[in-house]
């Protein structure tokens, strides 16, 4: 009988030897991937919280070298001192050195922005450009140095792009976890430039991921964490806007208004984004017609602003005083819509003419704007119902950013986060629902998904209609000497009817072949200028199902695991 007892607790520490064995073995071979991958993800997170410190900081310090203020808060006040030929000539010249810099490091004279983040996380596994993207950062860090007006999210976003790209290519990261790393440094990035880690978070899992997936989460959170923290470590916990006392609202009262106000924002909004495309439009079409070097485009951006700034200062750089004198109700009716139309003009000469920046920035004052404007207008014909028009302005001000951004969830956020306020959230909620309903109908769900719309990747419209763009046909084929090739003449009689396909085209060019000719394959060529086509082999309807079946599979397995 005395046996038994120490039978049973040889036998439980046999067990739990055994089952922490097991789980030691476990961590060990699965474990450490976790925990390794958060440690790169901190990592990660504080590198871009510097990356994002350090730009911010490099911005104010050139401005405050050329324009001879140390006050570089208030810049657009002091600019109004300086000699006209200054005003025009520093623009010009930023201008001149962000086309030197782009013409040379990138292919395409084009400073890489928010949108190249997405498209890396939807089509080349989490990973950017490089060398055009360290170029882009220095030529948008000159652009709002010298008085390009545009935002400093973007640069920055992009930035983090790269370091999180520069670690994935070391550690050779799958496409998941290159994806998870992109999401970690831009959400660093985001927390770091505007002292708000919940909306750093969810920008990186609503915009650049694009889905909510578990298993990012937590990474991301420890890399939005650290870009804040080294964004208090210099700054303090200060917000990034102090608004006055708004004091009691009627809300109940004033619903309607908010509902309005976020129609009017969602007009605004999209007044923005299509005038930003045609000043690109322009500008394209005038360049291909002067054959102005690529180069000089900016320069000319430059000067325009430069002359502007003569009369308006206001719509030099980022634009923080301005929006900050809209959030404390510090301009009268004309002044607010007077800038927001200049505001809307300047960001559009600033990005089409390549000067690089973001949209975030500029979105956020021309709210602060649009809103003062409605907030002006409805306390002066209902002052018994209406409440500050402060808090139209903030309310205007996350509006018009969700709906030029399609994130009301992440922007909503950032816009409590940089002010700051949370007890009128109601109003703000409203007004971005509304916004973002209308804008999302009148664009291609944002303005970063239109700038894919337009560079031929449709990203709008979801996975099932840009995964086809992952696979060339050239990958695809089955060549003349693979098993089960397709027959030599039959591909022959195929490419005298017309019915082949280049090798160097994507499924999204072939699928539509395969639907016109209802053939089981197409015959897959190398077009030449002077010689006829040479046959490389076929792409087989059933190939190009499976690996776009394949391809759908992984996607929805990423966004729900």
């Amino acid at each position: 009988m005395a046996l038994k007892p120490r039978l049973y607790l040889s036998h439980r520490y046999n067990l739990a030897r055994d089952q922490t064995r097991r789980g030691w073995e476990v961590l060990r071979e699965k474990g450490p991937s976790k925990i390794v991958f958060w440690f790169i993800a901190l990592v990660i997170g504080i590198a871009a919280g510097f990356a994002a410190l350090f730009f911010r900081k490099g911005i104010n310090a050139i401005q405050a070298f050329l324009y001879g203020t140390e006050d570089t808060q208030h810049l657009h006040s002091f600019i109004g001192s300086l000699d006209w030929y200054w005003v025009v000539l520093i623009p010009t010249f930023g201008g001149l050195v962000v086309g030197l810099i782009l013409h040379n490091f990138t292919r395409d004279a084009r400073a890489r922005s928010v949108s190249d983040v997405i498209l890396g996380s939807a089509l080349h596994e989490g990973r950017v450009e490089t060398r055009a993207g360290l170029a882009s950062t220095l030529a948008s860090l000159i652009t709002l140095s010298t008085g390009g007006s545009s935002g400093r999210e973007g640069p920055v976003v992009h930035l983090a792009a790269v370091i999180s790209t520069l670690v994935s290519r070391r550690i050779n990261a799958s496409g998941v976890t290159g994806r998870d790393l992109l999401g970690c440094a831009v959400a660093a990035a985001v927390s770091a430039s505007f002292n708000a880690p919940i909306a750093g978070a969810l920008f990186a899992l609503e915009i650049v991921l694009r889905h909510f997936a578990v298993h990012a989460f937590a990474p991301i959170v420890i890399a939005s964490v650290a870009g804040t923290v080294i964004n208090r470590l210099e700054f303090g916990g200060l917000t990034e806007f102090a608004l006055p006392t708004i004091g009691d609202v009627s809300f109940y009262a004033e619903l309607p208004a908010f509902l309005l106000l976020g129609l009017t924002c969602g007009i605004v909004a999209v007044i923005l984004m299509r005038g930003i495309f045609w000043a690109e439009d322009v500008g394209n079409y005038i360049q291909d017609l002067s054959k102005l070097p690529r180069y000089i485009r900016p320069m000319v951006a430059g000067a325009i602003l430069g002359v502007i700034a003569l009369w308006f200062p206001h719509i030099i750089g980022v634009g923080y005083e301005t929006t900050s004198r809209a959030l404390s109700g510090d301009m009268i009716l004309n002044e607010a819509i007077v800038f927001a139309a200049l505001k809307i003009a300047a960001v559009s000469i600033t990005l089409g003419g390549r000067m690089g920046g973001g949209v975030f920035s500029p979105s956020l004052m021309l709210g602060a704007l649009t809103g003062l404007a409605f907030g002006l207008i409805a306390t002066g014909v209902f002052p018994t119902m209406s409440g500050a028009t402060s808090l139209y302005a903030l309310a205007g001000m996350g509006a018009v950013a969700a709906a030029v951004l399609g994130a009301p969830i992440s922007t909503t956020l950032i816009v409590f986060e940089m002010t700051g306020d949370w007890q009128t959230g109601l109003a703000v909620m409203v007004a971005v629902s509304m916004s973002t309903a209308l804008a999302s109908r009148l664009v291609h769900r944002s303005f970063f998904l239109t700038q894919m719309e337009r560079r031929g990747v449709h990203l709008a419209a979801g996975p099932q209609a840009y995964l086809l763009c992952m696979f060339t046909v050239a990958r695809m084929m089955r060549r003349p000497d693979d098993p089960g090739a397709a027959g030599e003449q039959t591909c022959w009689d195929l490419i005298g009817e017309g019915t082949y396909i280049d090798g160097a085209a994507t499924l999204e060019a072939a699928m539509p072949v395969f639907e016109q000719s209802g053939a089981a394959y197409i015959p897959v060529v190398a077009l030449q200028a002077d010689a006829p086509p040479e046959l490389l082999g076929a792409l087989f309807y059933v190939d190009a199902l499976k690996a776009y079946n394949r391809a759908l599979a992984e996607t929805a397995a990423e966004e729900h695991s």
